[in-house]
């Protein structure tokens, strides 16, 4: 093989090196995100352990080079690298077991899974660049353009990786069969550095490297045990149902599970039943405040599992409901496995935010819904006093915005953020819980707020249900001191996963 040709062959291998590490990088958030969920903290990790074995690959690459390491050498790295990325699957199920076991906070097993997982394949990628630059730089008399081009080779395909995974092969694909591919292409890529070496004694063992990893693929992607978690993946989320059995009053009840957050609950033959406590007092707060009210317009950000839009629907009197659901794949899903008639609302795709501005200006709505979370938080911008001034400006002079959000008890500084946030916008705020937790602990406060007030009877401090199932709500507005250290949420500060640390440090977020 002449000088261009070894040159062409040691950039390819560059570019798609690059290209399967940020491909590697993208998976590793989605594989860990039914154990850990995603949140600036699993990102953060995935990132840090990501760069830290690709900047030791690149260091020890070059100490490599500097020894006269052949083409030979990279291309053992990368069968290796192949071999380790085959192994991702079995190891996940491996250490997110034991990890779990151990009842870390969401932080620490986020850590320890990438680091475990990732940070060899993404060392030995990390090789593969400063030995064949090297390599490349026997072989021209332009040593600057070899390197300036294996750096932009690098650089692209960094960039075709990342946009090929998240835009197209994760959503078609899937993730396991994605990790598994790459670690096929890994392979077949360091086979192919052995191609120009002379002599079978080289090519053959190669050979039986890239024959045996590939058989030992088709068995991780045959095995029933290391089968992907996820029922359907999305640009978003690993969504995937859970059937919670038939129930004699309700019939058949199914979940749905975004990533590792459970979303919602729906029953098929009673649609206006509310599993979880904190949907229903969402819906007694909404219709105490217009229970005058022949008809009502709703606006729901978030759809997830539907369950509250679909609550409303079967309401005695006309509802219009409105709904922002940002992942189209979770509303099909909705339909087919959890009894969902979208008939029955206007369902509209895209971030609600921006659904909400981009309605008539003259649509108002009687109720505004905040229902919508990535992983535990909700985000960012769905919090802020621009959002809350959006909000208001769309609802009717007596209108009610109701959401609901997760943090600790009795310290919970993201909702102690948020009332401080919308009493900046509204008149009348309010903080409900179903029950009050003798020992701190995570759990889901419910807040309205409103220019105009509750209704009488209706402002006490427990409030009882109208609906079925009976049950109670205290309003601990009364009993909350706001912390001098949290900031009115805005859009150039919005520090929401930050407020909420202790969900990811502790084992209160577990």
């Amino acid at each position: 093989m002449n000088d261009q040709r070894k040159i062409a062959l040691y950039a390819a291998a560059v570019f798609l090196s690059s290209a399967l590490l940020m491909v590697l990088e993208l998976l590793a958030a989605r594989l860990i995100a039914p154990h850990v969920g995603v949140s600036l903290y699993t990102w953060s990790a995935v990132i840090g352990v990501v760069l830290a074995g690709l900047s030791a690959g690149n260091a020890l690459g070059g100490i490599w080079a500097d020894r006269r390491a052949g083409a030979a050498a990279a291309g053992t790295v990368l069968l290796a690298a192949g071999i380790t990325a085959l192994l991702i699957p079995w190891l996940l199920r491996e250490v997110a077991g034991s990890l779990h076991a151990l009842q870390l906070s969401i932080l620490s097993s986020s850590l320890l899974l990438v680091l475990c997982l990732f940070f060899v394949p993404a060392l030995l990628i990390g090789v593969v660049t400063p030995l064949l630059t090297t390599l490349a730089l026997a072989h021209t008399e332009r040593p600057g353009h070899v390197v300036g081009m294996m750096h932009a080779l690098g650089a692209s395909g960094s960039i075709i990786g990342t946009f090929a995974a998240a835009w197209w092969l994760i959503p078609w694909m899937g993730s396991r069969d994605l990790v598994l591919l790459s670690g096929a292409i890994l392979l077949l890529l360091g086979g192919s550095l052995f191609l120009p070496l002379r002599g079978w004694r080289r090519q053959v063992p190669a050979l039986l490297v890239v024959l045996c990893a590939g058989a030992l693929g088709a068995v991780v992607w045959l095995s029933p045990a290391l089968a992907s978690p996820c029922e359907r993946e999305s640009s978003y989320f690993c969504i995937r149902t859970v059937d919670e059995g038939r129930h004699a009053s309700v019939g058949q009840m199914r979940s749905l599970v975004l990533d590792h957050l459970l979303h919602g609950t729906n029953a098929e033959d009673d649609g206006s039943y509310l599993h979880a406590p904190y949907t229903q007092l969402m819906r007694e707060l909404a219709c105490r405040h217009h229970h005058d009210k022949d008809e009502l317009r709703m606006f729901f950000v978030g759809g997830g599992a539907y369950t509250q839009p679909r609550a409303f629907s079967f309401a005695q009197r006309p509802v219009s409901i409105t709904v922002a659901e940002l992942d189209p794949l979770v509303t099909q899903t909705a339909i087919e496995r959890l009894f969902l008639d979208p008939q029955t609302m206007r369902i509209l795709h895209g971030d609600a935010r921006a659904v909400l501005q981009r309605l008539p200006a003259h649509e108002r709505f009687e109720i505004v819904v905040g229902d919508a979370f990535h992983d535990i938080a909700v985000p960012y911008h769905l919090v802020t006093r621009e959002f809350a001034q959006l909000v208001q400006s769309r609802l009717s002079d007596d209108g009610v915005y109701v959401l609901n959000l997760v943090d600790v008890y009795p310290r919970g500084r993201l909702m102690q953020a948020m009332l401080a946030t919308l009493r900046s916008v509204f008149a009348h705020v309010d903080v409900w819980l179903h029950q009050v937790p003798d020992a701190p602990s995570r759990v889901t406060y419910v807040i309205s707020a409103s220019n105009a007030a509750l209704p009488q009877g209706a402002n006490r401090r427990t409030l009882r249900s109208v609906t079925a199932p009976a049950r109670s709500w205290v309003r601990i507005t009364d009993n909350l001191q706001e912390a001098p250290d949290v900031p009115v949420l805005t859009d150039d500060r919005a520090p929401v996963e930050q407020l909420i640390s202790s969900l990811f440090t502790g084992r209160l977020g577990r």
